[in-house]
């Protein structure tokens, strides 16, 4: 190895288990059964006992007891990671009624979907904001070799790594923007999601476990800026609002003298249209309700 570099990690490979099918073991003990108990009886009751039933007896009940030490069952959704004196021998997922040898030991793990809703932390957004986040995350175990020999406790590592990946998440994007030109926590759910979806899966490949589904489930601000922050966002929403109602109000005043002109209703020097500018602007952008004034002289 050069000097300097680390050894890579020997990661475990889920591989299949070479194990039997319980029902036909099962047949196979009672036949034994069958034969002790015919020995047995037949010895028993005969005038002159015969040593080899005897052994017969002895036999299929050593036999028949070793049967029965490797039986175990598997559930829908489950499997058994089979292991000799620690050595990773395999994986059997049928389900059902099964038989190993039974030196071989037999540790189960499920593989079906969980669903897990993380608590919720405090990060700072890109802004330096503190923001309290939340995620809901739906995984499973793909690989029972690297979930079980990999990693010291797969589910506790699912927990932080969660929690990671959040952290990293939140502090990668903004929480809000009122100009709506950048990715957001509050108005960019799905890309959100598919960037926490991403990074989980990168996380967690080294236990053997995939992400399905994730989202946020909570999103806010900080409570010692929850105050000032929905302030700044009623400043920046009536600013939004007001630059909407000048902009449209502009263009009403252009038109108007636009058509004035094009109609040769009245022709206005630039006094009297700065004038009419300055009414129309009024009338337009006033928050309460103008009172008309009716000039019944002449117009200058």
């Amino acid at each position: 190895m050069v000097e300097g570099t680390t050894p890579a990690l020997n990661r475990s490979r889920e591989t299949r288990a070479l194990t039997q099918s319980g029902y036909l073991m099962l047949l196979i003990w009672a036949v034994l059964l069958g034969i002790a108990v015919w020995a047995g009886v037949s010895n028993a009751t005969a005038e002159y006992q015969v040593a080899w039933k005897w052994a017969v007896v002895a036999v299929s009940a050593v036999v028949g007891f070793l049967i029965l030490c490797g039986f175990y069952l598997i559930n829908p959704n489950e499997a058994a990671a089979i292991q000799l004196f620690g050595a990773y021998k395999g994986t059997d997922r049928e389900e059902g009624l099964r038989w190993v040898l039974p030196w071989l030991t037999r540790k189960k793990i499920a593989v079906r979907a969980n669903n897990v809703i993380s608590d919720k932390i405090k990060v700072n957004d890109l802004r330096g904001n503190p923001i309290e986040m939340a995620a809901q995350v739906v995984w499973r175990v793909t690989d029972t070799a690297q979930a079980l020999f990999d990693v010291d406790d797969y589910k506790e590592f699912v927990m932080a790594q969660i929690e990671a990946a959040v952290r990293s998440i939140g502090s990668r994007y903004p929480y809000d923007d009122i100009e709506h030109q950048e990715i957001t926590l509050r108005g960019n759910h799905d890309e959100v999601g598919v960037e926490l979806r991403k990074a989980l899966i990168e996380r967690l490949s080294v236990a053997g476990i995939t992400v399905d589904e994730c989202g946020l489930t909570h999103l806010a601000y900080a409570q010692e800026i929850a105050g000032a922050m929905l302030r700044r966002q009623q400043a920046e929403a009536v600013i939004s609002a007001r630059k909407k109602l000048v902009e449209g109000a502009v263009t009403m005043v252009e038109m108007a003298l636009n058509l004035l002109a094009e109609k040769g209703v009245v022709e206005l020097d630039d006094e009297r249209k700065a004038a009419m500018v300055s009414n129309l602007m009024v009338v337009l952008c006033g928050e309460r309700d103008t009172q008309p004034v009716v000039n019944a002289g002449s117009l200058y």
